[in-house]
């Protein structure tokens, strides 16, 4: 006879109740318990028991837990789920959609912040637009840097426009076969950055290399040459001043050179260590921290990311409004002197011509030149003219044997058609020597 034993003393007794709905068959000569079916629709934890040894407390603790699991999951409904997944999904969609086209209006310009909270510094660079055009994988400036710079976020820098990138008479082309001729430079190209001014400076520049970036200014073209002095050449290096500067604020150093410098050796291990700003001459004294007597030319220069070199280049910039006639490079020859300067703390040193040339002042020495920029000269093709019988002298010159280097004493040739069209530019006689020219 099957018995159930009560719970004895303090321990809870279990409800008497909740027998009441089974009977006790007899299977196979063994009592067991069954449940009846209830009365109810719905069935109870209780009531799904079924045990083949004396009901205890500990099974239906054990039970219960799985049979309201069980519930939870019979009335799980996924058609539910299914549709606030629907709904999620195109709630983020439209958001994702709706920042792609707000993120394209504003770096296209086509949205613009009003004027009044765009610093004074700023104006000029609210006017440009900092974009990649249509030919163009880049997204960004900080994505064209980010991908050319070298390990302490140093880039090269040059500008393009359309007049420099022509096929026929490019500019472009000498200045990166420079790069392939010099010794130990032409992995220096996986860190130049070409700057174009134009659609087609970009087109030209996408053909031939890496990274490239279009900066474009509204309403104004800087497609053809701009002749020296002339209102669109003084708005295009004031524009490069603005731009380099933004360049700094970017956390980026560089060193920038215009297309017209040749590069023949790795000019990184001849520049100051400890120096913010430093620059390239037309005039050489001698000494690299002579600012009375170096002439600098804006043409080359390194200048290390900081707060200093950032306020200077702002100074620079704001002051081409007491000197509206003057470009970047006389501007700078004359603020060299401002006490603004001293306050910056702001180091400043001259580059040697000796490693830093031109056809204003040659380096002497083909063994120890780094550049060569066509300076002192006005008029695209007498540049190209001139820059091509340079990239010839140095072919000869490493043509040589190592022994004939140093002995030969090799030279430059003369730089005529660039010298005679200075000359002529400022009506000066053609057989006036070019250091007088200078001064």
């Amino acid at each position: 006879m099957y018995d159930v034993i009560p719970f004895l003393g303090n321990r809870p007794r279990f409800p008497s109740s909740i027998f009441r709905s089974f009977r006790l068959p007899k299977i196979g000569g063994i009592l067991s318990m069954r449940p009846e079916p209830p009365d109810r629709t719905r069935r109870t934890p209780a009531s799904r028991l079924r045990l083949s040894s004396p009901a205890t407390i500990s099974d239906y603790i054990r039970v219960f837990p799985r049979e309201m699991l069980r519930r939870y999951l019979y009335e799980f409904k996924p058609l539910a789920v299914l549709h606030r997944a629907r709904t999620g999904a195109l709630f983020f969609l439209v958001l994702g959609f709706s920042y792609l086209i707000l993120y394209r209006a504003f770096d296209s310009c086509q949205i613009r912040f009003p004027d009044y909270i765009v610093t004074s510094t700023d104006v000029f660079s609210s006017a440009l637009s900092f974009n990649s055009l249509s030919d163009s994988d880049d997204t960004s400036l900080e994505t064209v840097l980010k991908a050319a710079a070298m390990h302490d976020n140093t880039v090269i820098l040059t500008t393009l426009n359309e007049a420099w990138a022509d096929p026929s008479n490019s500019i472009l082309d000498l200045f990166l076969t420079s790069f392939r001729l010099g010794y130990q430079t032409s992995r220096l190209l996986n860190h130049l950055v070409i700057i174009t001014l134009d659609h087609k400076a970009f087109v030209s520049c996408k053909r031939v290399h890496r990274h490239c970036f279009a900066l474009t200014t509204e309403g104004v073209d800087f497609s053809q040459e701009a002749f020296f002095m002339t209102p669109d050449y003084l708005k295009m290096m004031w524009r490069r001043i603005d731009f380099l500067r933004s360049v700094l604020e970017m956390g980026y150093s560089f060193l920038f050179t215009d297309a017209d410098v040749m590069w023949f050796r790795d000019p990184f291990p001849h520049f100051y260590p400890d120096a913010d700003f430093q620059i390239a001459c037309d005039h050489y004294s001698g000494n690299s921290t002579d600012v009375i007597t170096n002439i600098a030319n804006g043409g080359f220069s390194f200048v290390r990311s900081n707060i200093r070199s950032i306020e200077f280049y702002k100074y620079w910039y704001s002051s081409k409004a007491m000197y509206p006639d003057m470009h970047d490079q006389d501007v700078l020859n004359r603020i060299k002197y401002d006490a603004i300067l001293t306050d910056l703390d702001l180091s400043l040193r001259f580059l040697d011509t000796t490693y830093f040339g031109g056809f204003c002042e040659p380096s002497k020495d083909m063994e120890k030149v780094c550049t060569m920029h066509a300076n002192c000269c006005v008029g695209l093709e007498n540049k190209v003219h001139d820059l091509k019988i340079m990239l010839q002298d140095w072919k000869n010159f490493m043509a040589l044997p190592s022994s004939m280097k140093s002995s030969s004493s090799p030279t430059w040739s003369p730089s005529k058609n660039c010298s005679r069209a200075l000359h002529r530019h400022l009506g000066l006689p053609e057989d006036e020597p070019m250091a007088e020219t200078i001064s």
